[in-house]
């Protein structure tokens, strides 16, 4: 479809309303931050002024310029995608190469970068989920408590707010974590919520220990699954999940002296 908007109409303005109507499905579904609705803009910029004023009558059927193109901005415009052009043979090679990177920048001044959301995308949902305990022994019998966050799944019972197009960054953050890549920033998160550091629980939906600093904090694994509709009846669940594994281990803030 993405192709298709640079076809001549009517051809563009069907390819911008499957892409539209694609991407208002991804809005109320999920929550995927700006993506969504800067695709719908780009779009939108393929729909015809007929297609247009059929839609809302009010706006009329030619909205086109009518003054001729100054030359000024002909030569500009020219330049511009002339410098586009040129400066796309490196995001266009990285397409097709084995070690394709995403969401890189080719140039100082990130123009033409690679974007996309996701290398690949998976068919379980694995959530990190993140327990804080005030007993001094963190071994069987401890009471440990979640964090529960503003975005991500997390207490089974409950199903994650719509966000978008305001961007829950550390949620988003969390959502990757399982997935693998860098994951230093997390070992700093873990200290933050040992400190008790305010600006970091500001961004938590919920802190159980109201402000208290914990004496150790650790990471499991689970995997996610949607509750069937019998499921959502029996235990009142939108969410069924099981453990995997031990992510971190209980971890003290003399850890990370």
């Amino acid at each position: 479809m993405p192709f298709l908007l640079f076809f001549p109409q009517p051809i563009a303005t069907v390819a911008a309303a499957l892409v539209i109507l694609t991407q208002g499905w991804l809005v109320v579904s999920g929550n995927f931050a700006w993506l969504n609705w800067i695709t719908i803009v780009l779009a939108f910029a393929a729909v015809s002024d007929s297609a247009v004023h059929w839609l809302v009558p009010a706006v009329p059927a030619d909205v086109g310029q009518e003054a001729p193109l100054p030359l000024y901005w002909l030569v500009i415009t020219l330049l511009a995608t002339a410098l586009l052009v040129v400066l796309s043979f490196w995001p266009a090679r990285n397409l097709v190469s084995r070690h394709q990177l995403m969401n890189a920048s080719f140039n100082k001044w990130h123009l033409v970068n690679a974007y996309g959301a996701f290398g690949s995308v998976t068919r379980r949902r694995y959530e990190v989920i993140v327990e804080g305990t005030l007993d001094d022994v963190p071994e069987s019998g401890a009471a440990w408590q979640e964090y529960e966050f503003k975005g991500k799944p997390g207490d089974p019972r409950r199903i994650p707010r719509q966000f978008a197009p305001y961007h829950l960054r550390l949620d988003w953050l969390m959502w990757f974590l399982p997935l693998g890549g860098d994951d230093r920033w997390f070992l700093v998160f873990l200290r933050k919520l040992l400190e008790a550091d305010p600006p970091t629980l500001r961004l938590m939906r919920r802190d159980p220990f109201g402000g208290e600093r914990p004496r150790f904090v650790r990471a499991r694994m689970f995997l996610y699954r949607f509750a069937t509709r019998a499921e959502r009846r029996e235990f009142g669940t939108w969410w069924m999940r099981e453990p995997v594994r031990t992510v971190v281990r209980p971890v003290e803030l003399d850890d990370f002296a």
